[in-house]
């Protein structure tokens, strides 16, 4: 029989085992930090001495210095456009997410659908959106209306294939079994195939989040209005023909922090819906 005192040195001992356990995922995860911030240090070294090292001059590449510091001079204008070129690339995701969902459903219900859909949205990812968006601005006008059709054509496709192939990879005994007991065709989708097509729908859209952010730079370049409406595709724009090569710099780099923490939170995201019931989010602790 257990008596109080093992029971409760049973439970201290689960306990520092459970200590012990997260403590150890701690340190795996700042020893795989180590590594691509050390990289990271050596590349800016080396980029702050090119111009003595390699004698690149100042107005080809601008040291990190001069880029930080235009980021400081031009801090407000930046933040201005980053946030107009936040609202377009959400637009034109949000578009993707949900057209790229029904196209894909309405594809899996029959292959003759699929064969007939399917090669035009791959003419959509193969397509170069620099050669069709003059077509865009012509019928659409200059704005915002174009900025998200632009954003939405370069990230709808991995939406598309993602939620296809999750849709059509469910397991084919369970279909069944629900046809068994006379499911109808929305039970089958909402209760099994949109589940189990759910972590491929966050993978094409964690591919879209940064395709939704490049469109709509793009998008800007080519269809954005200028003044304070512009995005950081306009910024670009600028920069690049006054040769204000910091400038320049600063923008593309705001414009890799503004995909990269889209990618974040769309990555959180993923994690939270999948993290108590699929492998790919699930910390092993081995």
């Amino acid at each position: 029989m257990i008596t109080a005192v093992e029971e409760r040195q049973a439970g201290t001992e689960a306990y520092e085992a459970v200590k012990q356990v997260k403590m150890k995922m701690k340190r795996r995860k700042l020893k795989g930090y180590t590594p691509p911030v050390l990289l990271f240090l050596f590349i800016l070294v080396l980029w702050q001495s090119s111009n003595k090292l390699f004698g690149i001059e100042p107005y080809l590449l601008p040291a990190p210095t001069k880029i930080v510091q235009a980021i400081i001079d031009n801090f407000s204008s930046l933040m201005q456009a980053s946030y107009m070129t936040f609202i377009a690339s959400m637009g034109g995701f949000a578009l993707s997410i949900v057209v790229g969902v029904l196209v894909a459903i309405f594809m899996a219900q029959s292959k003759v659908v699929e064969r007939s859909i399917y090669p035009y949205a791959v003419v959509l990812q193969t397509v170069p959106v620099v050669s069709i968006a003059p077509i865009i601005i012509v019928w659409m006008g200059p704005g915002l209306n174009s900025i998200l059709l632009i954003s939405f054509i370069v990230s709808v496709f991995p939406i598309i294939t993602n939620t296809l192939t999750g849709l059509l990879s469910t397991e084919h005994n369970l279909v069944n079994l629900m046809s068994l007991y006379r499911a109808s065709w929305w039970q089958k989708l909402w209760r099994l195939r949109i589940p189990f097509a759910t972590p491929y729908i966050l993978t094409g859209m964690k591919i879209s989040s940064g395709a939704a952010v490049i469109g709509t730079i793009v998008g800007e370049y080519q269809a954005g209005i200028g003044g304070s409406d512009g995005g950081l595709g306009y910024v670009i724009t600028v920069a690049a023909t006054q040769l204000r090569m910091d400038y320049l710099f600063a923008a593309a780099i705001v414009s890799c922090v503004m995909g990269f923490m889209v990618f974040i939170l769309v990555n959180m995201i993923s994690n939270l819906v999948l993290r108590n019931w699929h492998e790919s989010s699930i910390e092993m602790e081995n």
